[in-house]
């Protein structure tokens, strides 16, 4: 038989003897400590001298490091499928990927009725493990958002909630000797696990047709399909004629992963230091010798997944990719209000690897999308079928300079995670109102924050950047290097390069003022003129949003203020004003850290659906006739989310003309979400009128004659000029991309 060509692997079969548990435990550390791969314990819970298999398993897993563990096999009639599934992956999670999961369809019958379960024919039973593997694996497949229904002949779901997904694909191995199991092997599994000892003559050749021969039928490739195998030491204790034995095992017989069965640390110590190195030599000589090609093969399902127009197999080397098929592709396909079916998911780890991402996405005649941390509104960091480059991995943080509090930060980074370093130093950075959004979006975009009407926008923080241009050159912004480009950085950034790492200079912020107050005004319009009037004329300190929404056919307004003073009568002082505005339904106010404030994010994986419709306008002042418009709007029912943003104040300090973002004069920023887009633009078109601008971040719309509000008439000439030099075939053209070539439209 042919030789797979899988990596090859090593492991033990240790027994899980409950009277020396701590021995166990040792002997599965002296597995990870000899370099072998995988540690592998019985399945038999009728066992009373034996110990929980899963139990043991979460427990080795929490005392070593590198090394896989398996059951070999856990008995699947003692097992619900469900359960295990939830256990496989929490396992999995828990352990950084390094659990493998092995299954049997069950022997020792007396002994599983014993224990409650049901006796089932050999028939069955493999009938019954077949149902198992596919409960198992559709509860892993979260990305499909639907309870999952399942009738069975033996098993049965009706509504279970999926998940939680594994952090790896979780390969499934099976315990098979009989051509009915070796067929499902062939069919369902990753793996063939049988034991040395229960083969007779010829049975790896035979069992490995078998298998092959069910995978062909079943539209896999044989290659899918790992062969382990479960030895034992020779009885001569010769370690020359044992290495001679499994290199013709993985030669002749595609064995690729040799399991131990012994519970001996000296004979541990050998297979691992002395017979694994000396097999993994020669077997990498006969595959030079006979042209074999190792490695593993993608599955032919997930080679079904992958989109047109992409050639994978260029991908470059050291940059992670993250295709359909793959188990964190459902983690990463989405943002936060979107979703996305990408092609694929390029996750560079250095500024070097952007390099290399952006020249192969370039190459392929598919979308490209930039994502820092998927959050924004806009949901343009994710598309269908073409590639997205997500910077997650650069993420440092890192203080260059106490004295003058300049940091450097990774455009992967979040800012729940910088305001949490810069809370050690007593310092903060005005950056948005929700921790989990990406440094790289907000702060090429703006950067509406808890702090901008005293601090600025996050712009104004920054001092310089590091940038993949269109071309691969890797540029650095500031003041005095690529001044304009620095420029077209600080509210456009998206249209001319890949930010990668940010300089900015942050303030002293020590405790603040943090308050949420819900009321419940008679008059919304008359609520919203007296409210602006109240947050623009108060001291800076104070930044203020507001959310309006209707409750029972009431309108409800809940204000979220931040006052920057750990004073408690400074802090009603700022907040009393707002109070009277309107009867208090439920109020919460406390002194705590920013990075507290700003710790409001989920670790979740995005998981948007659909195609959000947001607008965004930035008007001067609530004035009566935009505060009647909003009226009109939220109790219309057209939107399900209208919020208010207080700028202004130091905002308005910086010129209009000294960033790309040249809206200073904007007191707030308004944008609502809805599911109709005629109905919105029905009131948007004549908010819209009102305003004196609009904020990127908050808008879905791709209309082209929106960038002049976007930008200003003068600001965007200048951005027009820049597209030309730095970006002139429009290759960052996913986020409002400024057309170089067109005249000024008007909105």
């Amino acid at each position: 038989m042919p030789d797979y060509g899988h990596p090859l692997r090593f492991g033990t079969f240790i027994t899980p003897a409950a009277a020396q548990p701590q021995n166990v435990v040792a002997l599965a550390q002296h597995t990870e400590r000899a370099g072998l791969d995988l540690v592998t314990f019985q399945d038999h819970p009728y066992q009373p001298a034996f110990l929980d298999t899963l139990t043991l398993l979460t427990w080795v897993s929490a005392q070593t490091e590198r090394v896989h563990v398996s059951a070999n096999v856990h008995s699947v009639p003692l097992r619900p499928p469900a359960v295990l599934a939830k256990a496989a992956a929490s396992l999995d999670l828990l352990s950084g990927g390094r659990f493998e999961l092995g299954l049997g369809a069950g022997a020792f019958w007396d002994a599983i009725e014993g224990l409650g379960a049901p006796r089932r024919t050999a028939g069955q039973a493999v009938t019954a493990l077949s149902e198992a593997i596919d409960v198992i694996r559709s509860l892993w497949a979260t990305d499909e958002r639907r309870p999952l229904k399942y009738q069975g002949t033996y098993y049965s779901l009706n509504g279970a909630k999926r998940g939680p997904a594994p952090g790896t694909r979780i390969p499934i191995a099976l315990g098979a000797y009989k051509p009915r199991m070796l067929r499902l092997v062939g069919e369902k599994a990753d793996g063939w696990l049988p034991s040395q000892g229960y083969l007779g003559p010829g049975a790896l050749q035979e069992g490995n047709a078998t298998i092959d021969a069910a995978a062909v039928d079943a539209g896999r490739d044989p290659r899918e399909i790992r062969r382990m195998l479960n030895v034992s030491p020779p009885q001569s204790g010769d370690a020359a004629s044992w290495i001679g034995e499994l290199v013709s095992l993985a030669a002749e017989d595609g064995v690729s992963t040799f399991i131990l069965a012994a519970d001996d640390a000296r004979l541990i110590q050998i297979f691992g230091e002395q017979v694994a190195p000396a097999v993994r030599e020669a077997v990498a000589d006969e595959r030079r010798d006979r042209g074999t090609v190792a490695g593993t093969v993608r599955p032919a399902a997930a080679l079904a997944l992958r989109r047109e127009g992409i050639d994978y197999d260029a991908v470059p080397e050291g940059v992670e990719a993250i295709e359909p098929g793959d188990a964190s592709f459902p983690r990463v396909r989405s943002n936060y209000l979107r979703g996305g079916n990408p092609g694929l998911v390029l996750r560079p780890r250095d500024t070097a690897g952007v390099v290399e991402a952006l020249a192969f996405a370039r190459r392929q005649p598919v979308p490209l999308g930039i994502r820092s941390g998927g959050h924004g509104v806009s949901g343009r960091s994710t598309n269908d079928g073409g590639i997205v480059l997500d910077l997650t991995h650069l993420d440092g943080i890192e203080v260059l300079d106490e004295a003058t509090r300049r940091i450097r930060v990774g455009a992967g980074a979040r800012w729940g995670e910088v305001a949490a370093v810069l809370d050690r130093y007593g310092w903060a950075l005005s950056s948005g109102d929700y921790g989990g959004v990406g440094v790289g979006g907000l702060a090429t975009t703006g950067g509406i924050g808890w702090l901008v009407r005293e601090h600025g926008l996050t712009i104004d923080h920054l001092r310089a950047l590091e940038v993949v241009l269109a071309d691969g050159r890797v540029a650095r912004a500031s003041e005095t290097e690529e001044q304009d480009l620095f420029w077209g950085m600080r509210g456009a950034g998206a249209n001319f390069g890949i930010a990668t790492s940010f300089q900015f200079e942050v303030d002293e912020v020590g405790p603040v003022g943090w308050a949420q107050l819900v009321q419940a005004p008679s008059d919304l319009a008359e609520y919203l003129q007296r409210w602006g009037e109240v947050v623009s004329g108060s001291p800076r300190d104070l930044t203020a949003n507001l959310i309006i929404g209707r409750s029972s056919g009431q309108t409800v307004a809940t204000v979220m203020a931040l006052v920057d003073s750990d004073d408690p009568d400074t802090i009603l002082a700022r907040l009393q004003p707002i109070a009277d505005l309107a009867p208090l339904v439920d109020s919460s106010v406390q002194v705590t850290a920013y990075a507290a404030v700003m710790g409001n994010a989920s670790n979740e994986p995005h998981q948007g659906q659909g195609e959000p419709l947001t607008r965004s306008v930035l008007v001067d002042a609530l004035t009566p006739e935009v505060a009647e418009l909003s009226r009109q709007l939220v109790e219309s029912g057209t939107s399900r989310f209208f919020q208010v943003r207080s700028v202004g104040g130091a905002v308005a300090d910086v010129p209009p003309d000294a960033t790309a973002y040249g809206h200073r004069s904007a007191g707030f920023s308004i944008v609502a979400f809805g599911s109709d887009a005629a109905r919105l633009d029905g009131y948007w078109s004549r908010l819209r009128a009102l305003g004196s601008g609009l904020y990127l971040s908050f808008e879905t719309s791709r209309d082209p004659a929106l960038l002049e509000q976007a930008f200003g008439a003068g600001n965007l000439e200048r951005l027009r000029e820049l597209k030309r030099r730095y970006d002139p075939e429009n290759v960052f053209d996913g986020n409002f991309p400024i057309d170089a070539g067109a005249a000024t439209l008007s909105a």
